[in-house]
C-alpha cells in the first residue's frame, strides 16, 4: 500500500485530499499541521496525524517515512497580510518548502506535488497561463516564486521529482470561515449570518474565479497515480470562464443566506491585484480536470456547513496572527478588528 504524506492536512485542500484518498482504500495516509490556518476536525478519522511545523526538519523527515508521494500545501496563505507581516509569511513558505523538499530527498520520495499560488502571476492581464513569466506584487507571491525556484535547483542538483500546482481561490466545505485575514467567501457568509454588512475593499469590481475543492482534488488524485514524467511542470487548477466581481459574489451570498446584503466599503488593500483568474486548459487536457460543482452549489454547501459548525448566527472571528508593523495604509479592519 502506497504511503501518501500531506503537509497542511487540516486545511481545505489537505483534508479534502486525505478524505478522498481514504475512500479509495489504496493508500496509507499521514500528514502534519499546526492548525494555524486549518481546522483539526477536518482531518478524517484513522489518519496518521502529527501536530508539528514543517520547519522542524528532523521530525518531518522521520514522520514522512518512505512516502511514495507528498502533497505539500502547508503555508501561511495570507497574501494580503503578507504586505504587513512579510517575515513570518516568507519563512513559512520559502524555508518551509525547502524543509519539505529536503525531507523528500532524504526519504527518496517519488513525487512532490507543491502548491503554489495565483499570486505568482501578479497584475498581468488574465486569464493567466502557465507560460506567463512570474511577476509577483507582494511578499506572499514572491515567496511562492522563490519556493518554486528552490525546487527547480534541488531537481538540478539532486534529481528532486516535483510538480507545481497553482490553485485559484479554492472554496468548499471545511474552509476556515472565521479567519478575518483570508477566505473572502467564508468571511462574507459568516458576517451575513451574523447580520453584519459584507466588507468590500475598493469598489468591489475586482474579478476572481472560484474553484470547488472537490473538483480540484480529483485531478490531484489522478496526478498522484500517474507515473508520467511531469517533473518541473506547472499546472493551473480551477474553472475557466466563471470569473465574478467581488460585489456580485456578495450579492449571491446574501441571496442564498436569505438576507438582503448590505455592504461596508473600505479602501483598496495595498498591492491587491484588480483582476486575477486563470486558464486551466493544460490540466484539463492532461489530467482530466473537470468542473462538476458550480459556484452557486458550493455557496449553498458552505452556508449549510457553517451553520452546522458555527451556528445559525455564525462564529466570532479570531484575530490569531499579529501584524509585524502598521503603516497608514494598513486596513483598519485589521488594526481595529472590525471584521
Amino acid at each position: 500500500m502506497s504511503r501518501i504524506f500531506i503537509t497542511g492536512i487540516g486545511g481545505l485542500l489537505g483534508s479534502t485530499l486525505a478524505g478522498h484518498l481514504q475512500m479509495q482504500g489504496e493508500y496509507d495516509i499521514a500528514g502534519c499541521d499546526t492548525f494555524i490556518g486549518g481546522i483539526e476536525s477536518n482531518v478524517p478519522d484513522n489518519i496518521e496525524l502529527y501536530n508539528i511545523d514543517i520547519l522542524n526538519y528532523n521530525e518531518l523527515k522521520n514522520i514522512m517515512g518512505k512516502a511514495d508521494a507528498v502533497f505539500h500545501t502547508a503555508a501561511l496563505p495570507y497574501e494580503g497580510l503578507s504586505v504587513f507581516s512579510p517575515k513570518i509569511t516568507v519563512e513559512s513558505i520559502v524555508s518551509g518548502t525547502v524543509s519539505v523538499a529536503s525531507a523528500c530527498l532524504h526519504n527518496n520520495v517519488r513525487l512532490l506535488i507543491n502548491c503554489s499560488s495565483m499570486a505568482r502571476y501578479g497584475a498581468q492581464i488574465p486569464p493567466f497561463t502557465e507560460d506567463m513569466p512570474t511577476a509577483p506584487e507582494d511578499p506572499y507571491g514572491l515567496a511562492k516564486v522563490q519556493a518554486e525556484e528552490h525546487l527547480a535547483l534541488l531537481n538540478k542538483l539532486h534529481g528532486l521529482n516535483y510538480v507545481t500546482l497553482v490553485p485559484h481561490n479554492v472554496i468548499g466545505v471545511g474552509q476556515r470561515y472565521y479567519d478575518p485575514f483570508r477566505n473572502v467567501l467564508g468571511i462574507m457568509i459568516n458576517r451575513c449570518l451574523q447580520g453584519k454588512p459584507i466588507v468590500i475593499y475598493g469598489d468591489g469590481q475586482q474579478k476572481r474565479s472560484f474553484s470547488n475543492v472537490g473538483d480540484c482534488i480529483r485531478a490531484v488524485s489522478t496526478m498522484i497515480k500517474s507515473h508520467r514524467n511531469i517533473c518541473g511542470q506547472v499546472y493551473n487548477i480551477g474553472p475557466d470562464n466563471n470569473e465574478i466581481t467581488i460585489k456580485d459574489l456578495a450579492g449571491k451570498v446574501g441571496h442564498f443566506c436569505e438576507k438582503y446584503p448590505q455592504f461596508e466599503f473600505y479602501p483598496d488593500r495595498p498591492a491587491e491585484v484588480k483582476n486575477a483568474y486563470c486558464s486551466s486548459n493544460k490540466i484539463m487536457t492532461e489530467f482530466n480536470y473537470n468542473i462538476q460543482i458550480g459556484l452557486d452549489d458550493t455557496i449553498k454547501q458552505m452556508i449549510k456547513w457553517i451553520k452546522k459548525h458555527g451556528g445559525e448566527k455564525g462564529k466570532k472571528f479570531e484575530y490569531h496572527l499579529d501584524l509585524e508593523f502598521i503603516k497608514e495604509n494598513t486596513p483598519k479592519t485589521w488594526t481595529e478588528k472590525l471584521i
